[in-house]
């Protein structure tokens, strides 16, 4: 019995050709409350720029690929990047110029500077502006993750300088790096042990690369028909995608019917 819901937002709940929730969506999300099935986000985004959510309420927010987790506003887990790991960030961006990075803090972000790429993800997502700032300058501000713009083929060179941290990739022009052993998982694990819940009562919702280990992990993983091959693989069910009513249908494989 499913008792717990998590949902990636982008391309799950959110449609990323209109930047709304389905009204069907919204429909489901009701009936599944109704039965008293609690509702989680479990998003790569961080807590203050979860911006498309349309003043639905959820029970708790696993944000910033799992490095921080929220429930009743407070944090019940948490996973900063190591100082020496930023560092290292912070000096292959400044040998070689290469790539647009995004500093996610637990309250603000920085960026420092922006290119096509940046804007493209800011119209995909609906992003909102980030400010340009000296990625040095952060006063030893914890670090939750980069956002780092950066190609396939040049992500293993990257990587190989950043020997604690693991790449959550769901775009072709950018990735979610983030602590090494990191993973919506931690999140997700945190809010079960909080409620109770056990793993075989969890349904997992997503599309993305990032998205692979809680479908994985869930007692229920659920791919959305927008994802990529490799979700798609994972799961226990691929429904329809989020413009063709994918979230009802999860729902009713698994817990209308």
């Amino acid at each position: 019995m499913i008792k717990a819901i998590f949902f990636d937002i982008d391309g799950t709940l959110v449609s990323f050709e209109t930047h709304r929730i389905p009204q069907s969506t919204i429909e489901t999300l009701e009936r599944l409350r109704k039965k008293g099935i609690k509702l989680f986000i479990a998003t790569g985004r961080q807590f203050g720029l979860i911006n498309n959510l349309q003043g639905i309420d959820f029970d708790g927010y696993v944000t910033i690929n799992g490095a921080i987790t929220l429930v009743g506003g407070q944090i019940i887990d948490k996973h900063p990047i190591a100082k020496d790991q930023i560092e290292a960030a912070c000096e292959y961006i400044d040998k070689k110029k290469s790539f647009p990075c995004t500093f996610v803090m637990a309250d603000r972000i920085a960026i420092n500077y922006i290119n096509d790429d940046v804007e493209a993800l800011r119209k995909q997502i609906n992003f909102p502006h980030i400010p340009l700032d000296d990625l040095r300058s952060l006063n030893g501000e914890d670090v939750y993750q980069m956002i780092s713009f950066f190609k396939e083929d040049i992500e293993a060179d990257v990587m190989s300088h950043l020997k604690d941290c693991s790449s959550a990739r769901w775009s072709p022009i950018f990735t979610d790096i983030i602590a090494s052993g990191v993973s919506k998982v931690c999140g997700i694990e945190a809010v079960c042990r909080h409620f109770g819940i056990k793993r075989d009562e969890v349904m997992a919702i997503g599309d993305g690369g990032n998205d692979i280990e809680m479908i994985q992990w869930a007692g229920v993983g659920v791919a959305m028909g927008n994802a990529t091959d490799n979700v798609k693989k994972a799961a226990d069910f691929v429904t329809t995608s989020v413009d063709d009513d994918g979230i009802f249908n999860a729902a009713n494989r698994y817990i209308f019917n």
